[in-house]
C-alpha cells in the first residue's frame, strides 16, 4: 500500500486542458490506482473519498459535491468506484471506431462538435489482401490509435477506455445486393462479428462506455426470413443485459434534406443509470403513424435465437423504438423535415471536368438501357423450385433534380449495370458518376478516398454512411 505522503504533485498540468488533465491523470493514477483505493477505507471524506484526496494531492484542487465539473475550465470531472476522469459540459468525449470503413463516423462527430476525439480505431477486411479503407483511413486521419487487424484478434485490454463507441458492423448479410431469403442474419460470416461489439463491452466491465452508437441496414429489424426479427432481438437483449438502454431509429439521409436516399437503422445506447433518452427524436424530428407496440424480450440468448419469430410473417420491430430491461415500446414514424433539400444535380463537377473514361459510348447505350429496364424471367432455386423472378423499370438516366439513389459497392466500373447510376450531361452525353461525386453523396470531404483505384473508391462509398446523419447524431448526443 503507498503512502499518504507519496501522493504529492509531480507534475505540472494546464487546468483548462482536458489532454493535459488526462495525461497527468494517467501518469500518476494509472499503475498505483489499485494499490491506493484501499486507502478508500482509511480517510474519513465519506464516498468518494479517494477521489477527493487525489483531487487535492494531485492537482490541487479543492474538492465538492456538486453536479457541475470540478475542472470546470475544461469541463472535466474527477469520478470514483472505479476511479476515473469523465467528460462533463465543456470536456473532450472520447471516441472508439469498430469497423471504421473510411471514417464516416469520425468525420460526423468532428462536424458535430470538437469535443468528440477519436482516440482509438479499428479497421479490416477478411475478404482482400490490401487494405485499401484502413490506408485511406490513416492518410486522413493519422496512424497514432489506428488498428488494422481482424477486431477478433485484438484483445479488450488493448481498445482503450472511451465514453463512445461507435460502428457501422459489416452488414452484407443484410444488404439490398441480396434478397432478404438470402440473409443469414447474425450468424452469418460477416453478421457474426456483433459478438465481437459484445465481447469488448462485456469485458470492460464497469469501464464499458457510457455511449455506444451503431448503423446497420434497415433490414436488420427483419432478419432472417425464417425468424423475422429475431437478430435485432438478440442486439436488443445483449445490450440491455450489459446496463444499456437503447433507442433506434430508422433513417433516410433523404428525408432530412442529405443528397442520397439511403435508409439505415442507427442504434443509439446509454448506461441505464443515467437516463439519457430522446437522442435519435431530437436528431430527427418525426410524427408517430398507427399504434405503438410493446413486447419483452424474454428468455436467454439461445432460447430467444431458437424461438423468437418463429412462424411470424412479419417482424414486431417497427421504424423507431425505445427498450429499457428488455421492455421495448416500438412504432412507425413519419419524418418531419422543413428545410432545405440537396440535390443529385447539387453535387455534379462540370462536364469539363470529368475524364473521358466516365462517359458511356453511344455503340454502349443499348446495353444500359437493357439492364435499366423491367424484366420478368424464370428462375429455378437451389433445391429445385422454379419460380419467376420480376423487378421493374428503373429511371434511365438518373433523374437529377431530387435526392439520389443509394449508392451500392457495385457502383464502380465501366460494364453496364442495373445498380450505377447514370446522368445526362449539359451537352446530352451519358456518363457514371466521379469517385467525388460519390463522395459528395455522401457528404465526405472532396477527395476523401484518393489513394486508391476509381472502382475502389465507388466501393468504399458504397460501403460508407451519410456523413450528415451521424453529425446529427451528435448533435442529438450533445443536446445541441
Amino acid at each position: 500500500m503507498k503512502n499518504t505522503t507519496s501522493l504529492a504533485p509531480q507534475a505540472p498540468y494546464d487546468p483548462q486542458s482536458v489532454a493535459s488533465i488526462f495525461e497527468h491523470a494517467a501518469r500518476l493514477l494509472g499503475p498505483s490506482l489499485r494499490e491506493t483505493t484501499n486507502l478508500e477505507a482509511n480517510t474519513h471524506h465519506g464516498k468518494g473519498g479517494l477521489a477527493q484526496m487525489v483531487e487535492q494531492w494531485h492537482f490541487g484542487y479543492a474538492p465538492n459535491s456538486r453536479s457541475e465539473a470540478d475542472f470546470h475550465h475544461a469541463g472535466v470531472e474527477l469520478k470514483c468506484t472505479p476511479l476515473k476522469l469523465q467528460s462533463r459540459r465543456g470536456g473532450d468525449i472520447r471516441v472508439g471506431e469498430m469497423f471504421a470503413g473510411v471514417g464516416g463516423f469520425r468525420l460526423g462527430w468532428e462536424s458535430a462538435s470538437p469535443r468528440f476525439r477519436t482516440v482509438w480505431s479499428n479497421q479490416w477486411e477478411p475478404s482482400t489482401k490490401r487494405q485499401d479503407a484502413s490506408l485511406v483511413y490513416v492518410r486522413r486521419f493519422g496512424a497514432e490509435g489506428h488498428v488494422c487487424a481482424d477486431i477478433a484478434s485484438v484483445a479488450t485490454a488493448d481498445v482503450p477506455d472511451v465514453d463512445l463507441l461507435c460502428g457501422g458492423f459489416p452488414c452484407q448479410d443484410y444488404s439490398v445486393a441480396t434478397t432478404l431469403r438470402n440473409a443469414q442474419g447474425i450468424y452469418g460470416r460477416k453478421g457474426v462479428l456483433w459478438w465481437q461489439i459484445y465481447r469488448i463491452l462485456e469485458e470492460k466491465g464497469e469501464r464499458r462506455p457510457q455511449w455506444v452508437v451503431l448503423e446497420n441496414v434497415d433490414r436488420l429489424l427483419k432478419s432472417p426470413a425464417s425468424q423475422r426479427g429475431r437478430d435485432f432481438a438478440l442486439i436488443l437483449a445483449s445490450l440491455s443485459d450489459l446496463g444499456y438502454a437503447v433507442e433506434w431509429r430508422v433513417v433516410n439521409a433523404a428525408d432530412y434534406g442529405m443528397p442520397q436516399r439511403r435508409r439505415r437503422t442507427f442504434i443509439v445506447a446509454w448506461q441505464a443509470s443515467a437516463p439519457a433518452s430522446g437522442v435519435l427524436a431530437r436528431a430527427f424530428p418525426a410524427k408517430p403513424k398507427g399504434e405503438q407496440r410493446e413486447l419483452v424480450l424474454a428468455g436467454n440468448f439461445a432460447e430467444l435465437s431458437q424461438r423468437f419469430g418463429q412462424g411470424c410473417r412479419t417482424s414486431p420491430f417497427l421504424d423507431s423504438g425505445h427498450m429499457e430491461n428488455r421492455k421495448v415500446q416500438t412504432v412507425a414514424t413519419e419524418p418531419v423535415f422543413d428545410g432545405t433539400s440537396t440535390w443529385l444535380a447539387d453535387v455534379l463537377v462540370n462536364e469539363a471536368d470529368v475524364p473521358e473514361e466516365f462517359f458511356i459510348a453511344d455503340a454502349e447505350v443499348a446495353a444500359w438501357a437493357a439492364q435499366k429496364g423491367g424484366k420478368s424471367t424464370m428462375r429455378r432455386s437451389a433445391d429445385g423450385h422454379e419460380y419467376r423472378y420480376s423487378e421493374g423499370a428503373m429511371a434511365f438516366p438518373d433523374p437529377t433534380d431530387r435526392p439520389s439513389r443509394t449508392i451500392i459497392t457495385g457502383e464502380g466500373g465501366a460494364g453496364a449495370s442495373r445498380f450505377k447510376h447514370v446522368v445526362r450531361t449539359p451537352s446530352g452525353r451519358l456518363r457514371r458518376l466521379v469517385p467525388v461525386e460519390l463522395e459528395r453523396l455522401n457528404m465526405f470531404p472532396d477527395g476523401h478516398t484518393e489513394g486508391v483505384s476509381t472502382s475502389r473508391r465507388a466501393f468504399l462509398m458504397g460501403n460508407a454512411l451519410v456523413v450528415g446523419v451521424v453529425e446529427r447524431i451528435g448533435r442529438g448526443l450533445l443536446g445541441v
